[in-house]
């Protein structure tokens, strides 16, 4: 695993400093993106406000659809272990995002 690095995203016109490693900036870049517009989606409607509510009510609708993803899928079949990874990697992500606000 290489040396993590600190990256930029930008979220509701936010920026956020998150480390991670090199290897990983893609993927990070790519789940600020979905995140950024699943908020803006929400916040759009005008039915919720405030970006901590919108950011709550995003984090569920995205854990809804990763439950409905790995639904039926367990260790023992595939992509099984790569679903309870990639909830790991978004819980600790939604973490750094909160501890290394900026702004």
């Amino acid at each position: 695993m290489s040396k993590g690095n600190t990256v930029t995203v930008r979220i509701l016109e936010k920026d956020y400093q998150v480390a991670c490693p090199e290897e990983q900036e893609d993927d990070l870049t790519t789940s600020a993106k979905y995140l950024d517009k699943q908020m803006r989606k929400i916040r759009d409607t005008g039915k919720v406000i405030g970006a901590e509510r919108i950011a709550v009510m995003a984090a569920l609708n995205i854990s809804y659809e990763l439950l409905q993803a790995s639904q039926g899928s367990d260790s023992g079949k595939p992509g099984g272990e790569a679903v309870k990874r990639l909830h790991k990697k978004l819980d600790e992500a939604l973490y750094d995002l909160k501890q290394m606000e900026i702004g």
